[in-house]
């Protein structure tokens, strides 16, 4: 008999079922690691290719591995490029198209490589002694390279020779004369980030001989901070060269330097004594643009565009009307216009500025949009994330409201979650002012009351948005059962200028006002909220206000500090970057000591009651661990429950993906253990 054949048709004849929807997860950590990261896309000459860094993480290995990708904005499926074990990253076409060059540890030390578009293997481009930290392509035989050197030695040869000598000396001993002597997470040790012209078979360039200044610097660094002139007789960098005021100055300027070395860098922007960066070539070379801000000592200043002729060296501001900080700066490919992002009402909106008269329209809103790359169509690229979603590369035609997606690395994962719903909502707040917030209700509601997580940004000239966020994830909550509640109080960035300005002297007013009210708002709201199973956290600025909170209120079961300051006075003194603390708290400590004091929830400890968890990374060399274990003795001293949680191999973040496991293994077992447990 024929069964198989007559089965068959069997089957033909019987309706058909729908496959089984694939069962969904509330969010967890261990999503949070295993989404597949994508940074540094960049468009080729004709706007037909972006290559991109994807990072995929390894929690076995402790450890993400980056390769490069590229897609094409026509669509169609994105290729890997690179698939050697070490990390390649930081991408760049060439002139042509044909080649994709990039940074790779694969020979021991990070050097640029090069692979073809047509396939082959990778291609070792520069050999130094010295790793290579960044670096812009100027033609086919020659690169512009930033290396760390010691400034007073006349080759990068020599630089490796002291390296190795001080690596195999006994003696570990380092003396400082002048400040910084730490920064971030890492000591100083005497070098400097130069920029050099690497030509094969030549010795390389040091452009910036002489200079005691790092460079490309800035407070979102990388290679965007060069810039090259439309003949490719000169590049523009940015650098801080201010000698021993580097701790307490913001102050970057723009400098334009010959690649042939004839002639000493020139500072472009000497007049203004604050922060310039960014700079970005239209696309005829006659026009410079950068982003400026213009109050020295205040690295959240507004930034504004200029424009610089570039014949004439004669500028102009170009949005001193617009109250928006944009970040990056991007030109049309017709030189007409300027693509930039900005923070804007809980969004990180994609704007289109006018050259003529500066006009900003709104180009895309809902989400955290970056990277604009413009089309040779007048279409536009950009890379985007919601809270919902990890970022993803999309392209958008000239003209068109709707976009598509170009990457789909973490469909699949997306797709087997079970998201919280999250709306945005506003209230009115200290001063009387509006103030936005969101709420993500836990994954899979169903209207039962729930405990309530207050999570509490830091910067503090910061947001708390609509982004996806990679160490404080509202989803993380979400998924564990909790609503959680966020709030851009009084400093947040995206409302106008006056409102981030607003926090200054007055850390623990406004902002804590404004975050009461909207957790009352949100209570009001939210009936389904649980307000006697509240709980707060908070890192850095976050993290001092918990330690405020917990000085001012006892309305929220349990809390958590991560690295935030106790005593703002000692914090001055332990810190490296003194321009913000004489910024926020309008001097030094000796100069203005009472409002030092008066920020401090130093002052307030006897107020402790609330159960705390607190964390700290023992390379936060920004908030200092010794604040940390301060707040772990006061609370252990008053007789509050506490615990201490130390990183020793972290900095002001916790990174490494089994830190970040026990991070949120820790939180969250401290949450329920309070919150869970209490009464309804």
């Amino acid at each position: 008999m024929r069964i198989a054949p007559l089965l068959a048709l069997v089957s033909l004849l019987l309706p058909s079922r729908a496959p089984a929807a694939p069962k969904r997860h509330p969010f967890t950590v261990d999503d949070l690691l295993a989404m597949e990261r994508i940074s540094e896309p960049t468009r080729s000459p004709d706007g037909r290719l972006i290559a991109y860094t994807l990072r995929t993480t390894d929690p076995e290995a402790n450890k993400g591995r980056t390769d490069v990708w590229v897609v094409s904005t026509d669509g169609g499926t994105a290729r890997r490029l690179t698939t050697h074990p070490d990390s390649d990253s930081t991408p760049s076409f060439s002139a042509d198209g044909s080649w994709v060059y990039f940074l790779s540890t694969r020979s021991g030390s990070s050097q640029v490589w090069r692979i073809a578009l047509a396939g082959g293997e990778a291609e070792q481009v520069t050999k130094l002694p010295v790793d290579v930290g960044a670096y812009l392509l100027v033609d086919g035989r020659r690169l512009v390279i930033a290396a760390d050197v010691y400034p007073e030695l006349a080759t990068l040869e020599e630089t490796a020779r002291r390296d190795q000598a001080k690596a195999q000396s006994k003696q570990k001993a380092v003396a400082y004369d002048e400040l910084m002597f730490r920064h971030w997470d890492s000591w100083e040790d005497g070098k400097r980030s130069h920029l050099f012209l690497w030509e094969e078979g030549k010795a390389p360039l040091d452009l910036l001989k002489g200079m005691k200044a790092d460079a490309p610097t800035h407070p979102f660094g990388g290679v965007e901070e060069l810039a090259l002139s439309a003949d490719k007789r000169s590049l523009v960098f940015c650098a801080k060269d201010d000698g021993k005021q580097a701790a307490f100055t913001t102050n970057v300027d723009l400098w334009v330097v010959a690649l042939d070395g004839s002639r000493r860098p020139e500072r472009l922007t000497a007049a203004n004594p604050a922060w310039d960066g960014s700079p970005v070539f239209s696309p005829d070379g006659k026009t410079l643009a950068y982003l400026a801000m213009a109050r020295p000592g205040y690295e959240s200043d507004r930034r504004r565009v200029v424009l610089i002729d570039w014949a004439t060296r004669k500028s102009r501001v170009l949005t001193e009307s617009w109250d928006h900080s944009p970040e990056e700066l991007a030109f049309s490919r017709d030189g007409r216009a300027l693509y930039t992002t900005a923070d804007h009402l809980g969004q990180h909106a994609l704007f289109r500025l006018e050259l003529g008269s500066g006009k900003a329209e709104l180009v895309a809103e809902v989400g955290s949009f970056a990277a604009p790359m413009p089309l040779s169509d007048g279409g536009i690229a950009y890379s985007k994330n919601t809270l919902a979603q990890p970022v993803e590369l999309f392209v958008r035609g000239p003209g068109a409201s709707v976009e598509r997606a170009l990457t789909h690395h973490n469909d699949a994962r997306i797709a087997g979650i079970e998201w919280g719903a999250y709306e945005q909502f506003s209230f009115k707040g200290a001063r009387g002012d509006e103030v936005r917030g969101f709420i993500m209700k836990p994954a899979g509601h169903s209207g039962q009351k729930v405990p309530v997580a207050l999570l509490i940004h830091g910067g503090p000239q910061g947001s708390f948005g609509n982004d996806f966020h990679y160490r404080w994830n509202p989803n993380v909550y979400s998924g564990h059962g909790y609503a959680a509640v966020f709030i851009d109080f009084h400093g947040s960035t995206g409302y106008g200028q006056a409102f981030t300005d607003a926090i200054r002297g007055d850390w623990g007013g406004g902002p804590y006002e404004d975050l009461m009210k909207g957790l009352d708002f949100a209570l009001a709201k939210y009936p389904f909220l649980d307000g006697s199973r509240a709980v707060a956290l908070g890192a850095s600025y976050g993290g001092y206000m918990i330690n405020w909170i917990n000085g001012h209120t006892d309305r929220f079961k349990a809390l958590v500090c991560h690295d935030g300051n106790l005593d703002e006075t000692m914090a001055y003194f332990d810190t490296e970057e003194l321009w913000f603390p004489e910024w926020e708290h309008g001097g030094t400590p000796w100069e203005k000591p009472e409002s030092y004091a008066a920020q401090s929830p130093l002052a307030f400890v006897k107020n402790w009651k609330t159960p705390t968890l607190v964390i700290h990374g023992g390379l936060d060399f920004r908030v200092v661990d010794t604040q940390g274990m301060g707040t772990f003795t006061a609370l252990q001293r008053r007789g509050v429950p506490s615990r201490f949680l130390h990183f020793p191999d972290e900095n002001h973040w916790v990174l490494r993906p089994q830190n970040s496991r026990r991070w949120h293994e820790e939180v969250l077992g401290w949450l329920d253990r309070w919150a869970r447990a209490a009464k309804k």
